[in-house]
């Protein structure tokens, strides 16, 4: 161990003890692409103990500019991007459990994922997402950093239920679809993303170690092109009647009330359909049916159906993102007439 973390444990305030903490750690990132390729790779560099990778896509050609774990062979195997991103980290660093999952995280299996780690690291690209890990966060009472990144500006706070304010006291409700700029809409470049991923992963750092004294307690905000740098003071911002951390009323948990049967992904002109339930999707059978109707794609992890001017993105979870249209009843028509009910 001394010598892959030599510098690491020269730094006085991680030292051996902390280096052994952090061995003894795990983390959980929800999402993989720009903000989780940078988290992971700092977390897994680190000797983070155990790291498990969450995220539903996979890599296509325009993640490549920004999102560094991936390359064109990925790209061109349409591969899944946990699947990847563990591929590379596993040769990073042999020391650490690294453990893919590819799937959406949900209200029916949230509370699974994220509630045996230590810590949470926010590299998603959607509220939705977010205010369902604030949820889970706060129910069982495990520290998570949110952080978000687009154009050239990011933000980030680290929230530590029962100490700070959670996400719905700082955002009482999720932006409007189409208010708030996405990568897909305004694009974004490299540098933003590692400045906020790397402000996460020390805030990470911070938390397992338990160096307290060294918390950021600020909301940060940064605009990198126009040299800007803004530090919010939210210590006070909890709100007695938040609905999760006053209230404890953990909405985002319950499946009842989630609309995420049917979703147009912003900017993407992509729409995902997701499973009531888990399943398990038998995909070379699918793949012989669908042939003869149109171009059929294929590896272990995903089935890509060609049927101009769409395609369908089918996972074994029962997932499919139908590409090709933002409308969610057409979507619907497609995954009916192809996929079944």
């Amino acid at each position: 161990m001394d010598t892959r973390y030599s510098r690491q444990i020269l730094f006085a305030p991680i030292g051996r003890a902390g280096q052994e903490k952090l061995r003894q750690s795990r983390v959980a990132i929800v999402g993989m692409g720009a903000l989780g390729t940078v988290l992971s790779n700092h977390m897994v560099r680190a000797g983070v103990g155990f790291v498990r990778l969450i995220d539903r896509d996979f890599v296509e050609p325009s993640n490549l500019q920004r999102q560094m774990l991936y390359d064109e062979a990925d790209a061109a195997e349409h591969m899944p991007k946990s699947i990847a991103a563990h591929a590379k980290l596993s040769r990073i660093n042999s020391e650490v459990a690294i453990e893919p999952i590819v799937a959406d995280l949900t209200a029916f299996n949230a509370e699974q994922w994220l509630t045996d780690v230590d810590l949470v690291l926010d590299a998603t690209d959607n509220f939705q997402v977010r205010y369902l890990v604030n949820d889970v966060c706060v129910k069982h009472g495990i520290p998570w950093v949110y952080g978000g990144a687009v154009s050239a500006t990011g933000t980030f706070t680290t929230i530590r239920p029962g100490v700070t304010p959670c996400l719905r006291c700082l955002f009482p409700e999720a932006p409007r679809p189409g208010e708030m700029a996405t990568c897909d809409t305004a694009g974004g470049i490299g540098p933003i993303i590692h400045i906020i991923a790397s402000y996460q992963a020390t805030e990470a750092f911070k938390i397992l170690i338990g160096a307290e004294e060294a918390f950021n307690p600020n909301l940060e905000h940064f605009d990198i092109w126009n040299n800007h740098h803004q530090q919010i003071k939210v210590a006070h911002a909890r709100h007695a009647n938040c609905p999760c951390c006053g209230q404890r009323e953990f909405s985002f948990l319950n499946p009842d009330t989630q609309d995420g049967q049917a979703v147009s992904l912003c900017g993407r002109d992509t729409v995902q359909i997701s499973p009531l339930d888990s399943m398990s999707l038998d995909l070379d059978a699918l793949a012989s049916r669908l042939e003869a109707l149109g171009q059929v794609e294929r590896n272990k992890f995903l089935l890509r159906f060609h049927v101009a001017p769409h395609t369908l993105v089918v996972f074994p979870d029962g997932r499919v993102l139908v590409q090709g249209t933002d409308d969610v009843s057409q979507a619907r028509t497609l995954h009916a007439k192809y996929i079944g009910a």
